[in-house]
Order: C-alpha cells, then sequence, then structure tokens
C-alpha cells in the first residue's frame, strides 16, 4: 500500500494498461498480466453470455478467502490516508503472519501507524478504513460467513454491520442488486436486458502470472453515452479474468462513481488469485477511493494487501 520502494516498480497494472484514474499515487504498481492482441473467441464457442453467466453464477471467489483458513501465511497491508489535495497525512503498514499450526492464531511481525490515523478514542479516523479492516482482518480470523451475498438489512442501531454485508457484495457478486442504499440498489444490475444497452464488451487473451493462459473479460461504458447518462452509471467498468483451462475466476477488477444529493464516491478495487497445491487464494487486493457523505468528512483512502507463503 505506501512502500517508496514498491513504487518505483513501473507503475502498469495487471489490467494491461489501465491507468489510475484518481489522480495521485497509486501503491498498485505491480504486473501480473501480459495481454496478446484481441481474438475471436466465438470461434472457439464461447460468447459474453458465456462470461456473463460465469460471472454471475460464481461462487469459488468468496470461497477463496474461507480457504484463507486452512493455510499459514504472510500479508502485508500498506493503507494511506490523503487529504482535500491528495497529499498522503496518514500511512498504515501491517505485517502479519497468520499461523494455522496449532490454534489459529495472528502474530503482528510489523505494526506502524504515522500522520493522521487514529482518533482520540481509539478507532479510525476514516469509516473507509475501519471496513476493509472488517471485510480483510476477519479473513486472517477465519470469520467469514458463509452467505457472501446475503447483504440482509441492518437492525436498529447495526447500521455499519448492514454497510459492512453490502459492501461485500459490490466485491464478491458484482452484477447483484445491493438492496438498502438509496438510489444505487438497482445500478449494479449490470447485466440485465435494460442495462447492457449502455455497456461495450470485449475479451483478450493473456498469460497471468508468466505462465497462465487467461481470458480477459472487460465490460465498460460505451463511449457515445451523452454525459448525463454517463454520469447515471454507477460501474464504469468491470473486468474479470479467467483461467482459460476450466475458466476458473483468477482476477476481479471494478471501477465505480457515482454522485448524488446523499453522497458522492470514486472507487476502484482489484482482487487478484494465485494456486497453491489445488486451492485457489487471494494474492492482492488494491483499493483507490474517495467517499463523501452528509455531515461526514470526506474520505480518501488507498489500499494494497499482499498475502505470500501460504502454506
Amino acid at each position: 500500500m505506501k512502500s517508496l520502494i514498491i513504487a518505483t516498480v513501473l507503475m502498469v497494472s495487471w489490467y494491461g494498461g489501465f491507468a489510475q484514474q484518481i489522480p495521485r499515487f497509486n501503491p498498485d504498481t505491480i504486473k501480473t498480466i501480459q495481454l496478446d492482441s484481441n481474438v475471436n473467441i466465438v470461434a472457439q464457442k464461447l460468447s459474453v453470455e458465456t462470461f456473463i453467466k460465469a460471472i454471475t453464477t460464481d461462487t469459488s471467489f468468496y470461497a477463496a478467502f474461507r480457504k484463507m483458513k486452512k493455510y499459514s501465511f504472510i500479508a502485508e497491508n500498506r493503507i494511506f490516508t490523503y487529504d482535500k489535495k491528495n497529499k498522503v497525512n496518514g500511512k498504515i503498514y501491517r505485517k502479519i503472519r497468520h499461523s494455522n499450526s496449532g490454534p489459529v492464531k495472528m502474530e503482528y511481525l510489523v505494526k506502524q501507524d504515522t500522520g493522521k490515523v487514529f482518533k482520540k478514542n481509539g478507532k479510525y479516523q476514516l469509516y473507509t478504513v475501519e471496513m476493509f479492516d472488517y471485510i480483510f482482518m476477519n479473513a486472517y480470523k477465519s470469520d467469514f460467513v458463509p452467505n457472501a451475498a446475503s447483504a440482509a438489512p441492518a437492525g436498529k442501531g447495526d447500521t455499519n454491520s448492514g454497510y459492512k454485508e453490502k459492501l461485500k457484495t459490490l466485491i464478491f457478486n458484482p452484477g447483484k442488486p445491493v438492496k438498502g442504499i438509496p438510489f444505487i440498489g438497482s445500478k449494479t444490475e449490470i447485466f440485465t436486458a435494460n442495462m447492457r444497452q449502455y455497456y461495450d464488451y470485449n475479451f483478450q487473451s493473456g498469460t497471468y502470472l508468466d505462465s497462465i493462459p487467461v481470458y480477459r473479460f472487460r465490460v465498460s461504458v460505451k463511449d457515445d453515452l451523452s454525459k448525463w447518462t454517463k454520469d447515471g452509471l454507477m460501474i464504469k467498468e468491470l473486468i474479470t479474468i479467467f483461467d482459460k483451462r476450466d475458466f476458473a475466476i483468477l482476477g476481479r477488477y471494478v471501477d465505480m462513481k457515482y454522485s448524488n444529493m446523499l453522497f458522492d464516491f470514486d472507487v476502484q478495487m482489484n482482487i487478484e488469485m494465485g494456486y497453491f497445491g489445488d486451492d485457489k487464494l487471494p494474492t492482492k487486493i488494491t483499493y483507490q477511493g474517495n467517499w463523501n457523505v452528509p455531515f461526514k468528512k470526506e474520505e480518501r483512502a488507498s489500499f494494497l494487501i499482499l498475502h505470500k507463503d501460504y502454506h
């Protein structure tokens, strides 16, 4: 998330030339996919519908996070927070050993915080950081629940819990409705007949992690739409990486931006997987985002989460 050593690496993301849309330091500098030229996938009896069905019915992506509890591994979590001029004003670094020998436990190998990270009461300054801490630290503790897409309405006094469930839906089940957020719920359903008129679809062939043959399926807002129409579409881009050999989903990128009277946000998230024995497990998670809601301080943050040394 923050290491300036990583920043010296080529600032090219695995989407094959995608440029960070929020104009500030991008901690995701690790290139993991090399794309070929466009290919005629129809000739291989694959179509847009094949990819859409695979995305909307997939459960393995979420299951990969739950499988982490079977392994010992090292997690490196880097977080930046920013001021209104996109200057870094807070940094968090965690290096964590997740041990699966004996009682499952977490051991902090490194724990560093600088700048405006915590409130006086010890809680995070930013709700965004709290949300991602919930998603990923719970994964390390093996506290994930089986039903990722339930997104049940929050009970009285449990608003944060309800929004955390909605965040899970956005990450693990793109294209599904997210109920309970004003003016947003149906805007995530980008594969309905009505919404498809606004998006283009294309796919390319490539190589992932130097050896795995993959397809990259990209859904993006059409260029010829009016600005008013584009502004009304919440998901600007969704990229999914498929293993050619078994159609397993190895990566997901989503770019979301929306504004109304209640809030505005601009968020990009990326999750990548790798194979370890017979299991597919998370190896990299990145996030760049700005949030602005009434009566709360605007939030600007970025994350880089790396998982390694699974055994």
